[in-house]
């Protein structure tokens, strides 16, 4: 179990306790938008392949909240995330 006082934790149950994620390629969120982060750790994701950036993660149905692998398998029980 992850310490309650972990660097990672910043409020993010308010928005996403009890979501339903997805894995999937990463893409863009819009046309001005050039990356996201892990909303957890603040890895990036990018849609560059052979980067040193992420490019597949667990995201929300609403495409708008960005997870990587590790953050979710620290935080998916005490967040009771189901995956699509």
């Amino acid at each position: 179990m992850i310490s309650s006082d972990d660097w990672r934790r910043q409020g993010q149950e308010r928005y996403l306790k009890g979501k339903s994620l997805t894995w999937k390629k990463y893409t863009v969120y819009s046309d001005f938008w050039k990356h996201d982060h892990c909303s957890f750790c603040g890895e990036k994701f990018m849609e560059i392949e052979g980067s040193d950036f992420l490019t597949e993660g667990y995201v929300t149905d609403d495409n708008h909240y960005w997870i990587c692998k590790v953050c979710y398998n620290d935080f998916c029980e005490e967040f009771e995330w189901s995956v699509n």
